[in-house]
């Protein structure tokens, strides 16, 4: 508990420096792919990692993915966009720029549709890339003795990035064997909100809802000029339901089809300062309904903790991999205190300095990777990627660098799993 309110002490006297350093609309405005925030495709931008600590060698992984690019998850979101397109024509309402978006959009929906939900060629690559990258920044720990598992959620999309994760690895280490499992039982570690209702698990939640609602604040603030764009008369809108849910669906459809069209399917139905709002919009509706989770991915943080232990005690080589959700990563990375981001704030404007839904895209990803001495007994360390760049748990005293000592972390863990 002491280690609890020490880490409460820190990131209270870092709220200040944190809001005044990071300035994250601007950050997303110079970069429009961290606009679609948990919808937009995997970026290869990580920094060159930190060299290992001297007389250390990597040995173990302890691995968390989101399933690579997918189509929409809903098909709600390409059927209601087409309702609404036609119900505009029926009623003769299209814009020149709403005419131009309906011909690009009857184009395009057929295909998406049929596949919603499903693993993109994007996806594939994805995870093809990464576990590339795994093998090439850490050949040590892929070694023919090495013990190595990988398991995914039931979904469909979460097996087959699994299996091109496992496949590219087997590439690039061909030595390596791998098994490979989805099980149901699985479900309350790859998922754990979402596991059998035998193996459910509910843990005692702080969590506190910043007000004012920004979501709001931001369909007030713009729907009516995007709707200009579009439709010369709004009243069928009412007669179908209403706009939010088709402003809401056309910000989704926007955020995700990268991951399966190149062309230019929007044309100019948003301008840039509107899509930096609606991603503040969403950013705080994700920070609600998946960081309030945090706590219940302890199943999960009980599970890098235990598979460490093994690792460890075995002496050998090997990596755990787990294939899943954002709603897990997004939970997950604020339990965790990644970059401090287990902070709450109490004002939803502030959300954004603590929670950045763009730090989960398609094929998001966290990597314990651990290290041993080369010679002889000494303490275990360990570093942590996200997304394959170094991060920082402030709740932990570094050793040097990005590393950290295994020993103090599970000790944290063993305190946050007492208290909740």
């Amino acid at each position: 508990m002491k280690r609890l309110f020490v880490l409460i002490l820190a990131v209270c006297a870092s709220v200040t420096a944190l809001a005044q350093i990071y300035n994250v609309r601007e950050m997303v405005a110079a970069d429009m792919d961290k606009a679609a925030g948990c919808e937009g495709p995997y970026r290869y931008d990580a920094a060159p990692l930190t060299p290992s600590p001297k007389g250390y060698v990597p040995f173990y992984i302890s691995h968390y993915g989101r399933h690579g690019s997918r189509y929409a998850w809903n098909d709600g979101t390409y059927t209601t966009i087409k309702r609404v397109l036609e119900a505009a024509v029926k009623s003769g309402s299209l814009t020149e720029e709403g005419k131009a978006f309906h011909d690009r959009y009857m184009a395009f929906y057929r295909e998406p549709l049929i596949n919603t939900g499903d693993l993109t060629e994007l996806g594939y690559r994805q995870h093809a890339a990464i576990s590339a990258a795994m093998v090439a920044h850490f050949p040590e720990v892929f070694t023919p003795q090495g013990t190595f598992l990988a398991r995914s959620s039931t979904s469909p999309r979460a097996i087959a990035s699994m299996a091109s994760f496992c496949t590219s690895l087997q590439k690039s280490a061909p030595k390596v064997d791998i098994s490979m499992n989805s099980l149901h039982t699985n479900m309350i570690v790859m998922n754990p909100t979402e596991a059998p209702d035998e193996l459910l698990q509910k843990y005692r939640s702080d969590f506190k809802v910043p007000a004012p609602d920004i979501t709001t604040m931001v369909a007030s603030r713009h729907q009516d000029d995007i709707l200009d764009r579009l439709f010369s008369d709004r009243s069928f809108l009412e007669e179908i339901g209403g706009r939010n849910k088709f402003f809401h669906e056309l910000f989704m459809l926007w955020s995700g089809y990268h991951n399966y069209y190149n062309g230019d399917l929007f044309g100019n139905v948003f301008t840039e300062a509107e899509l930096v709002d609606f991603w503040e919009a969403e950013n705080y509706r994700l920070y609600l309904s998946h960081s309030s989770d945090r706590f219940q991915m302890i199943p999960l943080l009980k599970d890098i903790v235990e598979c460490a232990g093994r690792a460890i005690a075995g002496g050998g080589s090997g990596a755990d991999f787990r294939f899943g959700h954002d709603t897990v990563l997004n939970a997950l990375i604020p339990l965790l205190n990644i970059n401090g981001g287990g902070f709450q704030p109490d004002s939803a404007a502030d959300v954004k300095y603590y929670f950045q839904n763009f730090n989960c895209p398609k094929a998001a990803n966290l990597q314990f990777v651990f290290y041993k001495p080369k010679k002889g007994e000494g303490e275990i360390l360990f570093k942590l990627l996200m997304n394959e760049s170094e991060v920082t748990l402030p709740q932990l005293q570094a050793k040097e660098g990005p590393y950290y000592r295994w020993a103090d972390f599970a000790a944290w863990a063993e305190d946050v799993i007492a208290s909740h």
